[in-house]
């Protein structure tokens, strides 16, 4: 009997000191927690990408199979809750998708159609912006802005 008791008194200490050596141990690295394909879709394939300061990127990815696009702002450092955005639009049609609010590791999915157009879009993570117009066009120039508001 005191055999079990040493056995079960054993087990406890041990699974205390685990808990206790999992509770002190440090957090794991604050990497983003997710892709633009687990966002938008694994069709999507990401064709272009803006940095958002040193906050995170602006994805914009498109699927061939039915001419969409989709865009999504994901953190480089997922954590408490803050304002995230992002939008996209084809300007020879007007399609465009946003979404706006407070997220802990990313914004979207915004999708439009967008075979044969280019593509205005960008994001924002807290008070960073980036704009890109003119995007994956064959003759027009890609225009870039980030701002700091």
């Amino acid at each position: 009997m005191s055999f079990t008791r040493s056995v079960l008194s054993a087990a406890a200490l041990t699974a205390a000191a685990l808990g206790t050596t999992t509770a002190l141990a440090a957090p794991a690295s604050a990497a983003p927690n997710t892709t633009p394909q687990k966002v938008c879709g694994s069709a999507y394939k990401t064709v272009n990408s803006a940095a958002v300061g040193s906050l995170g990127t602006v994805y914009l990815t498109y699927n061939a199979s039915n001419g969409k696009n989709c865009v999504v702002t994901i953190r480089n450092s997922p954590g408490a809750a803050v304002d995230m955005a992002l939008w996209i639009e084809v300007p020879d049609t007007s399609e465009r998708g946003e979404d706006y609010g407070r997220y802990t590791s990313y914004a979207g999915p915004a999708y439009v159609y967008g075979k044969g157009h280019c593509v205005d879009w960008g994001g924002g993570i807290s008070n960073v912006h980036v704009q890109v117009y003119n995007s994956n066009c064959d003759a027009r120039k890609e225009h870039r802005v980030t701002e700091v508001r």
